[in-house]
């Protein structure tokens, strides 16, 4: 009773088809994988920073003064 059979899930995504239809999940997918790929990419430029000694940290150092 708790654990869900393979048609209960195939009902489940045939319901998600008619709803949101076939284009609309495909750009979904899409869009997730690009946003995977981007992800990706900026892990392994923050790696290659690290690994070739780059300082990726700024200090900026100001002092601040009260209008009157």
């Amino acid at each position: 009773m708790g654990a869900m059979s393979i048609w209960h899930w195939l009902i489940v995504l045939v319901i998600i088809m008619l709803v949101f239809g076939t284009k609309k999940l495909r750009n979904i997918g899409s869009d997730l994988g690009g946003a995977v790929k981007g992800f990706k990419e900026g892990v392994k430029e923050g790696s290659e920073q690290a690994a070739s000694g780059q300082d990726t940290t700024k200090t900026i150092d100001v002092e601040a003064e009260r209008k009157s």
